[in-house]
């Protein structure tokens, strides 16, 4: 398929594939259905896309989440609407929860069918509104284009997350004209991708006075790359503090390192549950929450322990 002007006219479909060019988009993990056959039409006339057929479409989000993980690009997903889309639910959920990229593309019914129990119908956006960082419905074809730049930016800017586009059928065949917006800016979405000076000179003070520290690592510092495993290793190195980690963060630290203790929680080590539970500070490190592996960690009654915690967003950031 050749690069299309902006001017030129062609159906919702066309763009949608266009505009996934022009993303920089190679791989579609999907399943396909009724609700999606336009999409798949315009994705067989072209060549610069691969398209990978899943037998189930959980699959189909597991493995986008898996692509997105190892190029560090963002996934693509492509299921039809109804059970399609409701068998993507448990992948579109564990890429909230381990802050994966991804954005998942769902057929949906025409407009003129949604809220009448037509065939395969379902309510995705308000099925995924509690499981996704972001949900849309496109109505209007014409903003189809920038719906998609702005769900790309959304799953991968801030703290990375799944990002739901559901697209009626009609607006798949309806005509519209290419539209390549710019980087999309939206007062509403402002992530904080900085760490305020004033809680890092806190932190800072409470790492120095303390005399059992811990550094607790999570999937964070994978998702950040190289780089960030390298700034792991010297900070430690300057604190001197033992290392545990969640299930999401191993391999970030050297597991042949003197001073790792292992992974922590249920399934971890004897010594990293120990000295978690006789720390005076911990320094908690690319990881969301303090909730599953830690959900059950308690200081000793001996110690009066702190945490600091270097994430800038909720666990569940919405907007």
């Amino acid at each position: 398929m050749t690069h299309a002007s902006p001017a030129q006219e062609m159906t919702g479909a066309e763009a949608l594939i266009q505009t996934l060019t022009d993303l920089g988009v190679e791989v579609v993990f999907g399943y396909p259905g009724g609700a999606v056959l336009p999409i798949y039409d315009a994705l067989f006339k072209q060549s610069r896309i691969r398209h990978i057929l899943v037998r189930h479409e959980q699959g189909a989000a597991h493995a986008a989440e898996g692509y997105a993980r190892s190029t560090g690009k963002p996934g693509v997903v492509l299921v039809t609407s109804g059970p399609g889309a409701t068998n993507a639910v448990t992948g579109i959920t564990d890429a909230l929860l381990d802050s994966i990229p991804i954005v998942v593309i769902t057929g949906q019914v025409p407009t003129h069918l949604i809220g009448t129990d037509a065939f395969q119908e379902c309510d995705t956006v308000g099925i995924t509104r509690h499981c996704s960082k972001h949900n849309y419905l496109v109505k209007d074809p014409a903003r189809l284009c920038e719906t998609l730049h702005e769900a790309f930016y959304i799953a991968t800017h801030g703290r990375p997350g799944p990002v739901v586009v559901d697209i009626p059928k009609d607006v798949q065949v309806a005509k519209t004209r290419l539209a390549r917006p710019g980087m999309p800016q939206r007062r509403s979405y402002q992530p904080q991708t900085r760490g305020e000076i004033a809680a890092i000179e806190q932190a800072v003070a409470l790492i120095a006075a303390a005399r059992r520290p811990i550094l607790y690592t999570g999937g964070g510092i994978i998702n950040s790359g190289p780089q960030a495993s390298r700034l792991l290793q010297e900070f430690q190195a300057l604190v001197g503090a033992p290392v545990t980690s969640t299930l999401m963060g191993l391999g970030a630290f050297p597991a042949s390192h003197p001073q790792f203790l292992g992974m922590l929680g249920m399934h971890g080590t004897y010594e990293a549950n120990l000295a978690m539970h006789e720390c005076d500070v911990m320094v908690c490190l690319g990881r969301a929450s303090m909730t599953g592996s830690q959900a059950g960690w308690m200081p000793s009654p001996r110690t009066r322990a702190r945490s600091t915690s270097t994430s800038t967003a909720p666990p569940s950031t919405r907007w």
